[in-house]
């Protein structure tokens, strides 16, 4: 298993840099292709609206001006990617919202790479629950960059060296793990996080983690178990908090990965996500694979 096509959806983000880089880096190592892609905003319903009058001059300059605007954000992709020394790649305008297009486009790729929502700096082709959308509507896991934190050096070498996973053994965190091998067979150091194992006795077994142990083991992977528990809080010492103490944990370990398994499901245009999975895309600081 190979990350041997990566999609990278490319912006107008201050730190665009930073995601293709990081989805340069990660295609370099397995040979592989890497497509960036600028969305112009433009929902594929409106081409398919027959009240919309394709002659009106102001539809013709706002989807120029759109359209320009996805061109300057490729502007610096070749250059970057050319210095990083990635032979195979290629770079596309598509009209069509981020969420839509990126999700549509990622189910031909085997990894697919965007930016952490960054309240500062929103951009119209890449609105409001654009991650949560590409996670629950792409098929593919993604590998969402943050907007904030120290950026990795160049002599970093490896896209990640110290990962950490959440486990709740669930199906979700089954298939993010499952995703997230080629990374974690060239890891440094695999660690696996636990949190309030006692709270699912029935999915976690007698001994939580042993099994997923074995499992990375079969692979050449060597990892190591911490368990956790949450903040207890109301009548029936429910765990709280645990998103929180998931970040904690990743910056106290000093990890530079985090693979989770997003809970959620989407209705129309409303994606609903778990409370880790949404604390986590609000508050993360290292690069998160999430599989769904």
């Amino acid at each position: 298993m190979a990350f041997r096509s990566i999609l990278v959806h490319v912006d107008e983000a201050p730190r665009v840099a930073e995601r293709i880089r990081l989805a340069v880096e990660l295609a370099l190592q397995d040979d592989g292709h890497l497509l960036g892609v600028a969305m112009t905003g433009v929902a594929r319903a409106l081409y398919q609206n027959a009240i919309v009058d394709e002659q009106d001059p102001n539809l013709a300059l706002h989807l120029q001006f759109l359209r320009e605007r996805a061109n300057r954000a490729l502007e610096q992709f070749a250059p970057l990617v050319q210095r990083l020394g990635l032979r195979s790649f290629e770079q596309r305008v598509v009209d069509d919202d981020a969420g839509a297009g990126l999700s549509l486009m990622a189910r031909h790729a085997d990894l697919v790479v965007i930016g952490q929502a960054d309240p500062e700096h929103v951009s119209t082709a890449a609105a409001g629950d654009f991650p949560a959308q590409v996670l629950t509507n792409s098929g593919r896991p993604v590998l969402v960059v943050p907007y904030a934190g120290a950026p990795r050096p160049a002599s970093a070498g490896a896209p990640a060296r110290r990962i950490m996973l959440a486990w709740n053994a669930s199906k979700e965190a089954a298939r993010a793990v499952h995703e997230a091998l080629p990374l974690l067979k060239r890891a440094e150091r695999v660690q696996i996080a636990i949190f309030d194992a006692d709270t699912e006795r029935a999915l976690h077994g007698e001994a939580p983690g042993a099994e997923l142990l074995r499992y990375l083991g079969r692979h050449g992977i060597d990892a190591e178990l911490l368990l956790r528990q949450s903040a207890r809080s109301g009548l029936l010492k429910r765990p709280s908090g645990t998103g929180e103490a998931l970040l904690s944990l990743l910056a106290e370990e000093n990890c530079d990965l985090l693979v989770l398994g997003a809970y959620g499901h989407s209705r129309f245009r409303e994606t609903l996500l778990g409370g880790v999975t949404r604390t986590v895309l609000e508050s993360m600081t290292v690069p998160v694979l999430m599989a769904h």
